[in-house]
Parts: structure tokens; C-alpha cells; sequence
């Protein structure tokens, strides 16, 4: 089955904003919370994928296809706002300047640095896994 990546971000009016990563996909959607921005994109999706049936005959090839979500930095703080971008930078070897240029929307990590900062997530996200309460 076709998996399509969706790129969730904050969107200008402090919502959610989710967009097809993938040019060939003409889909966005939008919501105030996650869900709803979700559940939008999906409902444009199939919508898209009608009208481009009217339009040629034929389903395009997305239509029906998984989604997989994913956060740009963005919507990925604005989803844990309880994440500190200036401590989480620090802890895995950032600029905390750069870090909060990236959560707020004002640059674009890299692809190296992106892999960067999933690696070090990833890491964060292990040791966490580990933690047990008494």
C-alpha cells in the first residue's frame, strides 16, 4: 500500500497546519487542535482524490493510501509545549538561538541537522522508556 507522508506544523493562526510532503499530493488541512487539523486532512484527501477522478477518470494513485504523520519542529513544539526548546537544544548539542528559530518557523533545519535531532530525540526517547517510578 502507498504511504503518504504529512507534515504537521503550526499553523499561522496557532492552530495546526498539515501539508502532503509529497508535491504529487495536492492536500493540506487545517485545525485548531491536532485532531482536527488531522481529520480535515484526511476528509480533503478523499475529496481531492474524487475530484481528480471527475477531472481524468481515474482515482490517482494516493487515493486510499496510508498516512503517516510526521512533526516538523514547529508543530512538534507546539504539540509538547511542555518541552523546553532551549534545554532540549542544550541537552543534545544545539544553538538554543537556532532551536527556537526552528520551533517558531524562522528557519529550516537541514537535512543533517534534522537526522541530527531524531537520532538525539531518539536517544532522550530510550531513556525515558527505562524510567520506572518507586
Amino acid at each position: 500500500m502507498k504511504k503518504i507522508v504529512a507534515i504537521i506544523e503550526k499553523g499561522e493562526d496557532g492552530g495546526y497546519s498539515i501539508y502532503a510532503a509529497d508535491d504529487s499530493v495536492p492536500v493540506v488541512g487545517s485545525g485548531m487542535t491536532e485532531q482536527e487539523a488531522r481529520l480535515d486532512f484526511e476528509e480533503v484527501m478523499g475529496e481531492q482524490a474524487e475530484y481528480m477522478k471527475e477531472q481524468t477518470g481515474a482515482y490517482p494513485e494516493w487515493n486510499g493510501a496510508e498516512v503517516e504523520y510526521r512533526y516538523d519542529m514547529s508543530g512538534f513544539f507546539l504539540r509538547f509545549p511542555f518541552i523546553n526548546a532551549t534545554e532540549f537544544a542544550r541537552s543534545i548539542g544545539i544553538n538554543p538561538s537556532l532551536m527556537r528559530k526552528y520551533k517558531n518557523g524562522l528557519a529550516a533545519a537541514s537535512e543533517r541537522q534534522k537526522n541530527l535531532i531524531q537520532d538525539k530525540f531518539t536517544e532522550i526517547v530510550s531513556q525515558l522508556e527505562r524510567v520506572r517510578f518507586a
